[in-house]
C-alpha cells in the first residue's frame, strides 16, 4: 500500500492502522508536511518517505511506487491519506484482480459518493468522460485515488506529472500501452477535509497534459 499524504496528521494514523490490521505493507510518502504526519505514520508502524519538499501528489506517488516494487509486490495499492476512501473496500481490489483480465483497477465512486459535492461530482463525470475517450477505455471515476496496479503496469508505464493530473496520466498512458483498465465500486466520504485542489489551476493542468499527450502519441506514430 502506498499512500500520497500533506498536512494529514489527524487522519493518517487511523488509516495506516486500519491497513495494517488487514496485513498489508505500508509506505506513507510524507510530501513536507509540517504538522506531524510521518511521526503519527510511523507510530502505527508505516515505512515513511519524507520528500524535503512539496511536490504534489504525483511526485509522491513517483517516490512511492517504485519503493513498493522494490519490496517485490506485484500489485500496489494506493489510497488517499484523509480518510474518504474506506480501508474495509480493499477486499473488492483483491477479488477483482483475482478474477484476472485487468491491469489497473480504478475505485468508481461515481454511483456512491456519499456527500461528495455536486460540482466536484459533475466535474468527474465530464473529465471521467473526456478522458475515456482519449484513453479509448470506459473508466467511470478517472479522478479517484483509491486504485490498485499491476507491477507491469508500472515497469512500462512512466509518469512524469507532479500533481493532481497523475491519475489522468496514469489511465492515458497505461490505456495506451496496452493494459487493460477495470472500475470497482468504493464509497467516497467527506468529512469536509481541506481540500488542497484548485479548480481552475488544477484545470488548466489538466487540459495542458492532454495537449501534451496527444502530441507525444503524434510523435511516436509519425
Amino acid at each position: 500500500m502506498v499512500i500520497p499524504a500533506y498536512q494529514a496528521s489527524a487522519a493518517i494514523g487511523r488509516v495506516v492502522a486500519d491497513v495494517k490490521k488487514m496485513g498489508l505493507s505500508v509506505i506513507v510518502v510524507d510530501d513536507a508536511s509540517n504538522d506531524g504526519t510521518a511521526k503519527a505514520a510511523e507510530a502505527e508502524g508505516a515505512r515513511v518517505i519524507r520528500r524535503p519538499a512539496n511536490g504534489g501528489k504525483g511526485a509522491a506517488l513517483r517516490d512511492g511506487i517504485p519503493a513498493a516494487l522494490q519490496m517485490g509486490c506485484d500489485w500496489v495499492l494506493t489510497l488517499d491519506a484523509d480518510g474518504q476512501h474506506l480501508v474495509s473496500e480493499i477486499p473488492l481490489f483483491l477479488r477483482e484482480a483475482e478474477r484476472g483480465g485487468a491491469d489497473l483497477l480504478v475505485g468508481n465512486r461515481m454511483g456512491r459518493p456519499r456527500g461528495m459535492p455536486l460540482d466536484r461530482w459533475v466535474t468527474n463525470l465530464i473529465m471521467s468522460r473526456i478522458i475515456s475517450k482519449v484513453a479509448g477505455q470506459k473508466v467511470l471515476d478517472t479522478q479517484c485515488g483509491f486504485r490498485m496496479i499491476h507491477c507491469r503496469v508500472m515497469e512500462k508505464v512512466r509518469l512524469t506529472c507532479d500533481r493532481f493530473e497523475v491519475e489522468t496520466e496514469m489511465v492515458i498512458r497505461a490505456a495506451w500501452a496496452g493494459f487493460r483498465i477495470a472500475s470497482v465500486p468504493v464509497s467516497s466520504v467527506y468529512r469536509r477535509q481541506i481540500s488542497f485542489i484548485r479548480p481552475l489551476r488544477d484545470t488548466l493542468r489538466f487540459f495542458l497534459l492532454l495537449s501534451r499527450l496527444r502530441k507525444e502519441k503524434r510523435t511516436d506514430t509519425a
